[in-house]
């Protein structure tokens, strides 16, 4: 009987996203790696902070993730930490992108990177920037939400 792995699905979370953008839809992609990238996600050497989406001939790449290679990385193999990987996405979703990025003025970004029965997933969001006042305004309701929580639990 064979017992499941669910310790530690995640590899990244791009904590930055939820801060500098509104997140409206999100979408789970697969990603075209190398032997050498796979066993650097095992290893959690990974930055999605800087990564972003863009659609090119009807296909979406990530660029500007940083994956680092592991000092044990073969020879033979010339490691580009931040080459551009092929996400795999159906047709009907990059239609689906690519509309809403050309005619509705959206971004595409990373949100997190994880395992999914073995195999590398990477969520990316539908976005729009928040502007300075929308950032102001998401880190006031935060505090407010914080300071509510403790008057509650201090009369408790």
């Amino acid at each position: 009987m064979k017992q499941k792995q669910k310790s530690n699905q995640s590899i990244a979370v791009n904590r930055k996203a939820r801060h500098d953008y509104f997140i409206e839809e999100r979408f789970e992609a697969g990603m075209a790696l190398e032997g050498w990238e796979v066993k650097s996600l095992r290893a959690g050497k990974v930055q999605l902070d800087q990564g972003y989406i863009l659609l090119k001939n009807g296909e979406a790449f990530l660029i500007g993730a940083l994956i680092t290679p592991l000092m044990t990385a073969s020879t033979h193999i010339v490691a580009d930490p931040q080459r551009t990987r092929k996400l795999l996405l159906h047709q009907r979703e990059l239609n689906k992108l690519i509309g809403s990025v050309d005619r509705k003025g959206y971004t595409l970004i990373p949100l997190s990177l994880y395992w999914k029965h073995n195999r590398v997933k990477l969520e990316i969001a539908l976005a729009k920037g928040k502007k300075l006042h929308d950032k102001r305004a998401t880190e006031k309701e935060r505090d407010w939400q914080r300071q509510k929580q403790r008057s509650s639990s201090n009369f408790e």
